[in-house]
């Protein structure tokens, strides 16, 4: 299960607080609720402080949320570290 608590927002910027577990059907929900601040001039920041496990597909959405200029903050070491396998997968790709 993964709750996403609207955080501290400003006219510039919004974060999204997460808790639980991005897997399975929560990844696209995160994906929508990602989604709803994208490209309308909102700054995203995700808060992932109390996440405590993203399976594949998590991890893939994360890293390419990042990649969108979407700030990833409180990342446990575990996500961290699948963070950047991630990242090097895909630099390897390219």
């Amino acid at each position: 299960m993964l709750r996403i608590f609207d955080g501290e927002s400003d006219n510039a910027t919004v974060t999204l607080r997460l808790e639980g577990q991005i897997v399975g059907p929560w990844v696209d929900e995160l994906r929508r609720a990602s989604g709803k601040y994208q490209g309308n001039g909102h700054r995203l920041t995700l808060d992932l402080t109390d996440v405590t496990f993203a399976d594949r597909d998590g991890i893939a959405l994360l890293s390419g949320l990042r990649s969108h200029a979407i700030r990833l903050t409180g990342c446990s070491p575990f996500l961290d570290e699948q963070l950047k396998r991630s990242s090097e997968k895909t630099d390897d790709a390219n």
